[in-house]
């Protein structure tokens, strides 16, 4: 006769295959951070640079960039990128655009080989305050600046509040309105769960980097493994994780959106028509709201544009930064 098991025993034996399955799973998905120095030779080789960058209130930030491209009498281009990004989402324009124009791109605090904040404040006063500081560092007159997400946000209240610092926007699927996203990251989502915070110090699945960057492309094939492994490991970068939670918690939708009415900066909008995190129509209230702006919708593309489809997304503004006056 077959031994007959307790349903306590079977309790037991299903309870200890569980204990021993998420003890596999966390060895698997354990991420510890990563130092600066790790990083640096396979996401900074030349012409990446370092810059001790002084800002308003006393702290110092420690700051990646990128400078290439001719100097001449046309204004420089400076790239911004969006929220858990970082400058080499601009790598395909840069090719293009620094054959014949001064780009300068960097990753901003919180992000990137840039690192967290030196003052723990993520609110778009301050990374307005961070993009001054840097043109001043870098002895800049005006110049065109162009964002991605963040970035655009950052560039559009940018030029709101310093007109003759900005000879030019380019705002590519920016952020900055009140809007309802069709599809939030899920990368984000942990971000913003008050009991996955807790967690994603010390795991990070690299599925879940890779659905995260999937659901910003309009295609998500397009998603190579290289690209996954781009952003999984500068989200290790050491304190990025938790400045991308500090930054959700201090977001400050629509609070700058009546500074959009007062531009008169020449403004190229870029939108990818697929984009399910900020939706195309405000790509439209973009349009309205900026007096003389010019409006370029790209089908089959998504949040991030200039990073799914670079060579086709890059010939508007090259025209637009052609149309500008030295």
């Amino acid at each position: 006769m077959s031994e007959r098991r307790s349903p306590t025993a079977v309790l037991l034996k299903l309870l200890g295959f569980a204990v021993l399955a998420l003890a596999l799973l966390a060895m698997a998905f354990r991420a510890p951070d990563r130092s600066l120095e790790s990083l640096v030779a396979r996401w900074a080789p030349p012409p990446s640079e370092f810059i001790e960058l002084a800002l308003p209130g006393g702290s110092t930030q420690l700051v990646h960039l990128r400078d290439q491209g001719p100097r001449s009498e046309r204004p420089p281009l400076v790239l911004l990128h969006g929220t858990a990004a970082s400058l080499h989402t601009w790598e395909g324009w840069v090719r293009q655009l620094s054959r014949e124009h001064r780009v300068i791109s960097v990753d901003l605090p919180g992000f990137g080989l840039t690192g967290p904040s030196a003052s723990g404040d993520y609110r778009d006063a301050a990374y307005v305050d961070f993009v001054a500081a840097l043109l001043d560092r870098l002895k800049l007159g005006p110049v065109v600046i162009g964002g991605n997400s963040l970035g655009g946000q950052i560039a559009w209240q940018f030029a709101a509040r310093w007109p003759g610092r900005v000879r030019g926007l380019v705002l590519v699927d920016a952020s900055g309105l009140v809007f309802q996203s069709e599809s939030v990251p899920p990368g984000f989502q942990v971000a913003r769960s008050p009991w996955l915070q807790t967690l994603a110090g010390s795991f990070l699945p690299r599925p879940l980097v890779q659905r995260s960057v999937q659901s910003v492309f309009g295609d998500p094939s397009r998603v190579s493994a290289a690209l996954v492994d781009r952003y999984f490991e500068l989200t290790l970068r050491e304190g990025n994780r938790q400045a991308l939670i500090q930054r959700l918690a201090q977001l400050e939708p629509g609070r700058h959106a009546d500074e959009l009415d007062r531009l008169r900066t020449p403004t190229l909008i870029l939108w990818g028509e697929q984009d399910r995190l900020i939706p195309p129509a405000l790509a439209e209230e973009f349009k309205r709201r900026i007096a003389g702006s010019q409006l370029t919708v790209f089908p089959g593309l998504g949040h991030v544009p200039q990073e799914e489809d670079p060579e086709s997304t890059v010939r508007p503004v090259l025209a637009f930064l052609n149309s500008l006056k030295p």
